[in-house]
């Protein structure tokens, strides 16, 4: 057996795509267990650029199976215009390289309307979301009422479900948020003729993948967004709709934990963040500018700037407790270069205590002042290293120290976008 979780220690964009496309070489399935096309994952293989929001990064390989599981929010149109935009690269797609779950909940045109209107009634209280109506799918789950994929696969069950759907939902659109109300019949025959698309997509992986793991097979799960973004150990209410850390590997595949061997956090060697909510070590200033000038740091799926700061440990020590992580990867330790110093919190002063937790009360969090260490900086050479013995003296010591901290092994280091800008410091 040879299972390995890959998850985001910040609040996501920390290049999960790129590790997962560099470990999918050695594994033969690939599996995203959460989240939806909210997320997104950029690839760059060659000259090539891959941008992809819901298909597993391991699609770019093309001889491994790739599982959109049950955890998921889907979205079959968006699944085929990510599909056909793979095609138009070379990627050749098939139901042997791509399988979606039964299970996952389908994303309706009535959730990407109420996402984005309810984000417009929320005024300056927006939360930041990306509209792709993947919060009130997962809404929809939790409450019993959502549509399945495996519902879109019988004409009369999804029928019955879409109009007692729309009877309630077309009501509080029109009502209470001032939208307009979605015919029945459009969607119902959009959804139908999606549903015999993927038709040939779909299985029930929750035991294509035991089978898998029994014959031993090397399964990659991949997560999306990070852990700051998780429902409930995230910056809560700045977050997404589900279970962003390796725990929701279980119950986003169907596949028992016993079966899960190790779990890997990927993290810059810088924080950022997009959209509302609290963000301790934060540069608003021409440092953070040139941080995200410099790493690019615009969103794959959205187009928004980041917003940058320095590395928060204190953060990627709570995915290490949270998740269990048995490894860090280090990723845009190259953006990083050029700076006269560089900085790392190393714990939060609260009151009269310095703490080396997330607080869960974003009012606590508020009164929470970074404590640095400080270290002096390295030049573009950076980039060129092959191995960890080929980087700067200072970028060796910052990641050493950052490993002491820590208490855990940065296993990959990452020093440019591309796949041969990535090596194994340590064995996973």
């Amino acid at each position: 057996m040879s299972t390995v979780v890959i998850v985001g220690a910040q609040w996501g964009d920390e290049g999960k795509g790129k590790i997962t496309d560099y470990l999918a070489e050695s594994a033969e399935v690939v599996v995203r267990f959460q989240g939806g096309n909210n997320a997104g994952h950029t690839v760059e293989v060659g000259e090539k650029q891959y941008k992809l929001h819901l298909i597993p990064s391991g699609i770019i390989h093309g001889n491994k199976k790739n599982i959109i599981g049950n955890g998921v929010a889907f979205d079959p149109a968006a699944f085929f215009r990510e599909v056909e935009y793979l095609e138009a690269l070379g990627v050749e797609i098939t139901p042997e390289t791509l399988q979606v779950s039964d299970r996952a909940t389908v994303i309706m045109p009535y959730h990407q309307v109420l996402d984005q209107l309810k984000e417009k009634a929320r005024g300056k209280n927006d939360i930041g979301t990306t509209g792709k109506g993947i919060g009130p799918a997962y809404t929809d789950k939790v409450e019993r009422s959502g549509i399945r994929v495996c519902d879109l696969l019988h004409e009369d069950v999804l029928r019955e479900k879409l109009h007692l759907n729309l009877l309630e939902k077309n009501r509080y659109i029109t009502e209470i948020l001032g939208g307009e109300e979605l015919d029945e019949e459009t969607v119902f025959q959009q959804y139908l003729a999606l549903g015999n698309r993927v038709r040939p997509f779909v299985r029930d992986t929750s035991v294509v993948l035991y089978e898998d793991i029994r014959k031993g097979k090397k399964v990659l799960f991949e997560g999306a967004q990070g852990m700051l973004l998780d429902i409930d150990y995230g910056t809560y209410p700045y977050v997404t709709s589900s279970n962003t850390t390796a725990g929701g590997v279980a119950s986003g595949t169907g596949v028992g934990p016993r079966f899960i061997e190790r779990a890997v956090g990927v993290t810059k060697a810088y924080t950022t963040r997009v959209g509302k909510g609290p963000f301790p070590t934060e540069l608003e200033n021409e440092v953070g500018e040139w941080i995200r000038e410099k790493g690019h740091e615009y969103g794959t799926t959205t187009g928004r700037s980041r917003r940058c700061g320095w590395l928060d440990l204190v953060i990627v020590k709570t995915s290490i407790r949270v998740s269990g992580l048995t490894s860090l990867v280090l990723t845009k330790i190259d953006t990083l270069a050029g700076l006269e110093k560089v900085k790392i919190c190393v714990g939060y002063k609260l009151k009269d205590q310095v703490i080396d937790y997330f607080p869960a009360s974003l009012k606590d969090l508020a009164e929470c002042e970074p404590v640095y260490e400080e270290f002096d900086g390295w030049d573009d050479s950076v980039a060129e290293a092959k191995t960890y013995e080929e980087l700067p003296l200072n970028a060796k010591k910052y990641i050493d120290r950052i490993e002491e901290l820590l208490e855990i092994k940065c296993s990959i280091i990452s020093v440019g976008p591309r796949r041969d800008q990535t090596f194994q410091k340590d064995s996973l």
